[in-house]
């Protein structure tokens, strides 16, 4: 017999059954590890594409559709091939699929390093070709381990028969093991294993997997052996196939609609971190995985796949209301730990996701031939895939998130209405109207009123709904900000004093800059401020193309984009060094914060030494160091990676925010830096301190710089640290206490040297109010060399 949870039952007068139990344990032992295996490699295969191709929309698009298309392929193709029928021993296919992902990611770190090459190369005579290359290359590189991972499903097939265990038992455990993979990986393996170790780690377990698999006794399949499927307290099916197929590519089409989709506000709320996406994603596989668990007991229960899509509609519309308000919970009842963000993000779009869930499993588990699973897993995976592209691309713009969430339930409630009972469709119907009455009067006005992550009381002046990202300006007080997914990116407030002196910094310690490149555009302070110091020609890279076209909005940048000498590249900043030839006197940097997804690759010791190959002999690099945004250890190991490439470096802070900046210098015979700022002899607009000040504000000189660093390794690519750290993105208070931390720091490295150089320091004030040093030991740091 089989029980509702899908375990085959234990018959006490037959060991034979008792022994095969135990298998069905070990089974499901093992495909729980494959879906963690599989959701940590999905992390990893994310981290080196980006690195190996930088970070665009249409990159992501590619490697997405590659991934899912790819499971896809791989379940039509195995399936196809088992319909033709003979001997199959269906634990040494699954054994043979783990052992193909497995060596698949053991190749990873080579084939990423030739693929970065061979795009570097392509760029210089085929610059359009950007995606079209990704595309090729990407296949070559995750097609097979994806092939192989969509094969899986019409193989768990063929063990639930053999096993007598259902289909959705078998799905129900490989999603719970995805939900905890992906977890662990981002918040366990990660962290301390860095990217190469990991690897090794996940392709260890995939190896295991094939070993345990290959060894496993393997029921063999009887004529009189009841069929996994009659075995199950089913109803009669009442779908005929094709429409099965498309009610599963529906159902695929919303959840990855939605999760695209409701994670703009999510993301918003949370902050795009790299623990924001995992929470999320885990938030999504456990509905899954629960939905998948339950089926047979719904199903037994006289549930109606016509219902459920009734309630998973009703459950969309109104939860958006709710997910659209999370950066208000972020804003007013900051609770900085994991736990509670996953719960709650479980708690409102649990409901709708474990609806959406229900029918995959249920339309598996009323089919007997591996074909047959292969097409319905197939189409839901194609269903997938549309559902991202289609509201990343052209929903998210057209209608933004809540109205996009809003069509996609809708969507739903029309699946709902064909599936019921004539005599119920009227109900359904309705109960969908009422909810999306409901939704409309809630509605927050997102894109219209406000902005997603500002308080209240902030006029939002423009909005874009990219496919990547959302991206606003807002005003308060008389003061533009510029908002991208949540976060305040840029302001013309005195906060952003420094970010006018991340681009002259630089031009003053060099001698003669000519060429000049900005990372990150931001408002354009910062490359304004560049301008004003007149090189001959400016660089602007910035990844997202809605901040140059909002560019018009902040009055601060003085147009610095309408300007002949300045040229505007949407590009991934990493990317555009790799892929350029143009040579730079002076690079400046002002990323997101390191702790945000993606940018370790701006603050890697990689990073560096590339920028380093674009420098001139004697060319100028800083890089925007956040103090309020990291703790010690952080701000130590972006020091220790920056010095590591760049030996002659300072930190310069700037007095009015407090903010640092570190500048580095390609070797050359001049004198340290620091010591010298030929600049100042060139006569300039727009400089807001005078020389005496500029030159105080350099707290640490390289000897300084290489103390501060000493705290921890330097960031580099493979150990990830400001990605997987777990150092949550902090409230207020947090920033406060982290700055202040940073700021003791240098201030005793400060004290340390005017000792050593027997210089009294009775008269030496601690930090004063404000966190900062007294401006007495400010200018000391560069005597006595």
């Amino acid at each position: 017999m089989i029980d509702q949870d899908g375990s085959a039952s234990p018959t006490p007068s037959s060991s034979p059954v008792l022994t095969g139990q135990r298998a069905s344990r070990i089974l499901f032992v093992l495909v729980a590890a494959g879906g963690a295996a599989a959701l940590s490699w999905e992390l990893l295969w994310q981290v080196h594409a980006a690195l190996a191709l930088g970070v665009s929309a249409a990159g992501t698009a590619a490697t997405l559709a590659v991934l899912m298309g790819g499971m896809a392929v791989g379940a039509v193709v195995i399936g196809a091939r088992l319909r033709r029928g003979g001997e199959f021993n269906p634990l040494r296919i699954y054994a043979g699929l783990e052992l193909t992902i497995g060596l698949s990611g053991l190749l990873l770190t080579p084939l990423f390093a030739l693929l970065e090459q061979i795009d570097s190369a392509l760029y210089q005579s085929w610059p359009g070709g950007a995606v079209v290359w990704h595309l090729i290359g990407i296949t070559a590189i995750l097609g097979p381990p994806a092939v192989a991972m969509g094969a899986s499903v019409p193989v768990f097939g063929l063990l639930a028969r053999r096993y007598q265990i259902s289909i959705s038992a078998l799905y129900s455990w490989n999603t719970a093991g995805a939900a905890l993979g992906v977890l662990g990986a981002a918040f366990l393996v990660l962290p301390a294993l860095g990217m190469f170790q990991s690897g090794m780690l996940i392709a260890a377990i995939n190896l295991t997997i094939a070993l345990a698999a290959w060894r496993l006794p393997c029921p063999q399949e009887s004529q009189d052996q009841p069929s996994a499927r009659s075995a199950l307290p089913t109803q009669s099916s009442t779908l005929a196939f094709p429409f099965a197929c498309f009610v599963v590519f529906a159902t695929g089409f919303a959840t990855f609609g939605l999760e695209v989709a409701w994670f703009r506000s999510l993301r918003a709320a949370y902050f795009s971190t790299t623990y924001t996406f995992a929470i999320l994603l885990a938030a999504v596989l456990v509905p899954l995985a629960l939905a998948a668990a339950k089926v047979n007991q719904l199903r037994a229960r006289g549930w109606r796949l016509g219902t459920v899509l009734t309630a998973a509609a009703v459950a969309i519309l109104l939860a958006t209301p709710v997910v659209e308000r999370f950066d208000f919970i972020r804003n007013y009842y900051v609770v900085s730990i994991v736990p509670s963000w996953f719960v709650q993000t479980l708690l409102v779009i649990g409901p709708a996701i474990f609806l959406l869930g229900l029918p995959l499993p249920w339309l598996l588990d009323e089919q007997t031939q591996a074909n047959s699973w292969a097409r319905l897993y197939a189409a839901n995976t194609a269903g997938a895939i549309c559902g991202s592209l289609a509201a990343a691309w052209g929903l998210l713009p057209a209608l933004g998130f809540a109205r996009t969430a809003w069509l996609i339930g809708l969507i739903v409630l029309g699946g709902a209405v064909l599936l019921c009972a004539p005599k119920r469709r009227w109900q359904a119907a309705a109960a969908g109207v009422f909810s999306l009455a409901i939704a409309f009067v809630f509605e927050s006005g997102v894109g219209r009123d406000r902005t997603l992550g500002p308080p209240s009381g902030y006029q939002l002046i423009s909005f874009a709904e990219t496919p990547d990202s959302t991206v606003s300006v807002v005003e308060h007080k008389g003061r533009r900000h510029l908002f991208i997914d949540g976060f305040s990116a840029s302001d013309e407030t005195g906060a952003a004093n420094y970010m006018a002196w991340m681009g002259r910094l630089p031009m003053l310690l060099h001698d003669d800059p000519q060429d000049a490149l900005v990372i990150c555009f931001g408002t354009g302070q910062t490359s304004h401020a560049l301008r004003e110091e007149r090189p001959q020609q400016l660089d602007i890279v910035d990844l997202n193309r809605a901040v140059f076209e909002f560019a018009p909005l902040f009055p601060t940048n003085h147009d610095v984009l309408d300007d002949p000498s300045t040229r505007a590249i949407v590009m991934d900043g990493r990317a555009w060094l790799r892929r350029t030839k143009q040579q730079y006197d002076v690079i400046t940097l002002e990323p997101m914060p390191p702790t945000f997804a993606g940018v370790n690759a701006l603050y890697s010791q990689e990073f560096y030494e590339l920028a380093a190959r674009r420098l001139r002999t004697g060319g100028v690099i800083a890089q925007w160091l956040p103090i309020h945004l990291v703790d010690r250890q952080q701000a130590a190991a972006i020091s220790a990676a920056f010095q590591a490439v760049f030996p002659d470096s300072i930190l310069w802070l700037d007095p009015a925010s407090l903010t640092g900046i570190l500048v580095g210098r390609r070797s050359s015979d001049a004198p340290p830096l620091g010591s010298q700022w030929p600049g100042l002899d060139r006569t300039r607009p727009g400089r807001t301190l005078d020389p005496e000040s500029i030159r105080a504000a350099a707290l640490l000189d390289a000897q300084g710089l290489r103390e501060f660093a000493s705290l921890g390794p330097a960031v580099t690519d493979d150990n990830q640290l400001l990605a997987y750290n777990w150092s949550i993105q902090p409230g207020l208070a947090e920033f406060h206490s982290r700055a202040q931390a940073n700021l003791d720091r240098i201030h005793a490295i400060v004290e340390k040297h005017l000792i050593g150089r027997g210089e009294n320091l009775t008269s030496a004030a601690p930090l004063d109010a404000k966190g900062a040093p007294p401006h007495s030991l400010r200018p000391r740091v560069f005597t006595a060399r």
